[in-house]
């Protein structure tokens, strides 16, 4: 049987394309937001959708939505301010759960506040299941298969070409500037600040600059790669960028050290920033694309394996790779529950093949 797939943030701008994905690939999702008007056309501009209202400002309305054995995708960021209401819903009453961060935080609540709770009702909570960070846990985990048990470390690099952000990225980032961030190092999860590390890639034969930040691989891979000590996870930048930003996160590290100043933390700085106020489109998507470059080393540091992957643009892959894992969860479920990475939650082959279905391939 098929279960019920709900859309949370349907009008929004990811939400939006998420709901046109899904329809594409034949589901037929309760659409759920806010406003009664905004939902009600976009479902009948669909065929006729189910609709239901619910607002975070009011967490029950959206507690109330969600049904157990349902499965449901959350868009509503920044995730910082906005998320919890969507997460508390699918762990306490067990429905499966994706949602398309990018807020490094946020991720490490899914994880360790809910996923236990998940874990108890007996389904899976994947956060950040979108462009951020789904091409860099696979790319890593076909690199750490290819290299074998002596792997110990695994680098990922994202490298987007003619991106422009939403107003939602520009929300989620700026609600990051505050926390803390973290990594996977001497075989734990650590506190790191995002931009503390840069190391090159060789990507098409040019050496691009990377920065490191938060992402989910620091929190899934290590479950799929028993001997993993070290993961890295880097975003393209120009050179003189990946030092401005390195030094404007050690500033800010007092801040985020402060007491009274964490207490504000990335859920204030969020509200300072608009979220849905649309992003690109279809035309300019279409000259977007993105390469991911995974390196898996021994641990003398030698490189042991090495995986490209190319893909369409990151809005375009979110909205179809989150559909695309909705659908997987509906009618097949998951490998398994609590807190996920995408390659835990659907098994190497079957990810490998949906991100190719989707457009994203190895190179």
């Amino acid at each position: 049987m098929t279960a019920r797939i709900l859309l949370f943030g349907a009008t929004g701008y990811t939400g939006d394309l998420t709901a046109r994905s899904l329809v594409r690939q034949g589901a037929t999702p309760v659409l759920v937001a806010r406003s009664a008007e905004r939902v009600g056309a976009l479902a009948t501009e669909l065929g006729g959708l189910e609709t239901i209202v619910a607002d975070v400002s009011n967490p029950s309305s959206v507690y109330d939505a969600v049904a157990p054995g349902d499965v449901l995708i959350s868009t509503v960021g920044p995730f910082l301010r906005f998320g919890e209401p969507a997460v508390r819903a699918a762990a306490e009453k067990g429905a499966h759960y994706l949602d398309s961060t990018g807020e490094g935080p946020f991720m490490r609540e899914v994880f360790e506040k809910w996923g236990p709770a998940a874990a108890r009702n007996g389904i899976g909570l994947l956060t950040a299941f979108g462009f951020d960070y789904v091409p860099g846990n696979l790319a890593a985990a076909l690199a750490l298969a290819d290299a074998g048990p002596d792997a110990v470390a695994v680098d990922v690099g994202y490298f987007p070409v003619g991106f422009q952000t939403s107003g939602g990225t520009n929300a989620s980032i700026a609600g990051m500037m505050l926390e803390d961030g973290f990594a996977f190092r001497d075989g734990r999860l650590a506190v790191e600040r995002a931009g503390r590390r840069r190391r090159t890639f060789d990507v098409a034969g040019r050496t691009l600059t990377g920065v490191s930040l938060p992402g989910s691989e620091h929190l899934g891979l290590p479950a799929i790669h028993p001997t993993l000590r070290e993961v890295g996870v880097f975003l393209g930048v120009p050179p003189a960028a990946a030092r401005v930003l390195g030094a404007s996160t050690a500033i800010s590290t007092p801040l985020r050290k402060s007491a009274a100043l964490r207490g504000l933390g990335g859920r204030a700085a969020a509200r300072l920033v608009k979220g849905s106020t649309g992003g690109p489109d279809a035309d300019q998507r279409s000259r977007s694309r993105h390469t991911m470059v995974a390196e898996a080393r021994s641990a003398s540091g030698a490189v042991l394996a090495t995986v490209t992957m190319t893909g369409p643009d990151p809005y375009d892959f979110t909205a179809d790779i989150l559909a695309w894992g909705a659908i997987a969860a509906a009618t097949s479920g998951l490998l398994a529950t609590g807190g996920l990475g995408p390659v835990e939650a659907f098994g190497l082959d079957a990810l490998a093949a949906g991100c190719a279905q989707v457009g994203l391939v190895r190179a």
